[in-house]
């Protein structure tokens, strides 16, 4: 996937992935009570980053991130320095 935004310098371009819908349980829950997701999956890197690639899922700082609309799609922009760790 090609992301419509190429990020400069030291930024990441990620997307959110879809939050569940369903409790352990079974329970379904409303849009409004799902848990923003943690991790976000890199579609998009800048030339000076240098630890993270794309198709990485990555957790960030919160409240250190851009959020940018483009069509129907939700992008988050980080700093690489804001970046705390890729999951496996």
């Amino acid at each position: 996937m090609s992301a419509p935004i190429h990020p400069l310098a030291d930024y990441v371009v990620a997307q959110a992935e879809e939050a569940e819908s369903k409790t352990a349980s079974g329970l379904y829950l409303p849009d409004n009570a799902k848990e923003k997701p943690k991790t976000v999956k890199v579609v998009a890197v800048g030339p000076d980053v240098k630890d993270v690639k794309v198709d990485d899922r990555i957790i960030y700082k919160g409240y250190s991130e851009t959020t940018v609309k483009v069509g129907k799609d939700e992008y988050i922009l980080v700093k690489q320095e804001d970046v705390l760790a890729t999951v496996k």
